[in-house]
This record gives C-alpha cells, sequence and structure tokens, in this order.
C-alpha cells in the first residue's frame, strides 16, 4: 500500500536517486519532497487533498534529545529524511492500511525503533519517536481531524522531556494574572498524553511549572511562551521537550496543528 508524498529534510548522499525511487514508488512520488520537515512552529494540518481518493495522514515527531539524525521508513519505501530533534513534518498523504515504520539513522538503514499501525482513511496520525537514544521508541498516535465544539479549541499535551520531572500546565488568558489561573493538568510526566482537552476559545499563553508549585507573580516558570490566539474549532498538539540550548529555560515547546478551523492563526 503506497504512501502518497515522501518528505524530507534533506536528501542525503546515500538516498536512492530520484529517477530511480519514482520508477520504485510509482505516481505517489509526482509531488516528491513537497513539504519540508521543519523545527519548533506551528503546522497546518490537512483537511482534505483535491481530487484524491480517501487517504490517511501521518506526520513524524522527532523528540529524541540526543538521537542521530533519523530518516523515516516504511518498509523500505523513504518517508522522510534527515528528521532532527524537535522536527516535525507536514501532514503525509497515506493509503489506508496497515504499515510498519521504521526510524534509522540516517544514511546507514540501521533501526533505531519501529511501530506498527493500521491507518484508516480520512484520518490523522502522529509517528512519535522519543525518549534518550538508548532506550528510543516509536509510537503511532491518532490525531483529531475534525473540529472542536463550537466557541471551544482543543488541545493534546505530550511530555516529552525527559530531564525536567514532573511538571503543571497552566493556560493564561490574555491580561490574566498567573495567580488567577488554574491549572489545566497537572503531575505531568514523560511520556504522559493528555489527550484532547477542550478550553474556550481565546488567546492564551503556556506557562509551565514543576508540579505542587503555586506560582505567585515573581515565580519563574521552566517555560513561560508567548500568547497565541486560537480559533473556534482549532485542534492542535501542544509537545513538551528538554531543551538544550545552556543558559536557556529547561523546557521548549512544539505546537503542532491537527485541524485548522477558518481564519484559524495558531
Amino acid at each position: 500500500m503506497p504512501l502518497l508524498e515522501p518528505q524530507a529534510t534533506m536528501q542525503h548522499p546515500a538516498a536512492v536517486p530520484a529517477p530511480q525511487r519514482v520508477r520504485r514508488l510509482g505516481g505517489w512520488m509526482r509531488a516528491a519532497l513537497a513539504f519540508a520537515a521543519i523545527g519548533p512552529l506551528s503546522l497546518v494540518g490537512c483537511q482534505s487533498i483535491a481530487g484524491s481518493t480517501i487517504v490517511s495522514q501521518i506526520r513524524i515527531v522527532d523528540a529524541s534529545p540526543d538521537a542521530p539524525g533519523l530518516d523515516i521508513y516504511e518498509a523500505n519505501v523513504p518517508v522522510s529524511y534527515n528528521l532532527g530533534f524537535g522536527n516535525v513534518t507536514s501532514y503525509i498523504p497515506i493509503t489506508p492500511g496497515s504499515y510498519n515504520f521504521t526510524a534509522t539513522s540516517t544514511g546507514t538503514k540501521l533501526s533505531l525503533a519501529s511501530a506498527s499501525a493500521t491507518l484508516a482513511g480520512s484520518q490523522q496520525y502522529t509517528l512519535l519517536i522519543s525518549n534518550v537514544a538508548a532506550s528510543i521508541q516509536a509510537t503511532v498516535l491518532k490525531d483529531q481531524s475534525n473540529s472542536a465544539p463550537g466557541g471551544q479549541i482543543a488541545l493534546r499535551f505530550l511530555d516529552e522531556s525527559v530531564a525536567v520531572g514532573a511538571v503543571d500546565i497552566y493556560l493564561v488568558p490574555t491580561g490574566a494574572a498567573i495567580t488567577a489561573v488554574s491549572p489545566i493538568l497537572i503531575n505531568q510526566n514523560f511520556g504522559a498524553n493528555s489527550g484532547y482537552v477542550n478550553v474556550p476559545v481565546g488567546a492564551y499563553k503556556i506557562a509551565i511549572y514543576p508540579t505542587g508549585t503555586t506560582p505567585i507573580a515573581t515565580t519563574v516558570a521552566i517555560y513561560s511562551g508567548s500568547t497565541v490566539t486560537y480559533n473556534s474549532g482549532s485542534a492542535a498538539t501542544v509537545i513538551l521537550l528538554d531543551n538544550k540550548i545552556l543558559n536557556a529555560p529547561a523546557l521548549q515547546v512544539v505546537t503542532a496543528q491537527d485541524y485548522s478551523s477558518p481564519g484559524a492563526t495558531i
């Protein structure tokens, strides 16, 4: 069951030359490498593919802080090249069916982790590569591919930080003091998946503190983001990652958009 579009950050020299890859993989290569995997930015989920049959969609998230560059394969078919820590690909159309995805060290085909999943038509999924290199793992998650209820947004939080420990997560509305806000999630540890949480539409910033902290105005968060406006019906996945930059907050956050409602700004 062929993929419809592969994806890459960069084609490494060991990759099969493009003409040969087209012959081997067929017509779905016509838009090959159309999307580039990028770093910690908000990414828009694709809701439909003009002129196509019913397909699934999958994206890849590299959340392993010390793994080498990764190539992703389905069987022997390349899906994405040279992913790095914090990279999130755009959604890649794929024929519904059962698949085995393998993460390999870039340019070597040395298998590091794999995950099998059955992908349903008209659904979206995330292949999550996580944990430290010595314990690297691959997991396929089902994403929200439809609108949140009217007047609300749907946010899913994935804690993929291996170093920080348990945290409490706050959504702070524009103009609100942290002391006036209760955490949306508490005691989130590595590997936690909140599922989709519906919250009122609005503009929020994410603030994260060690679990058990009662923040006041002068309390320093281990992560404090900028204000983001979420439009009604939007759905997004918020991924907590270790920050490898010295003299920086211990956490960084990557937001990947799962469902984009009309006029959404995330």
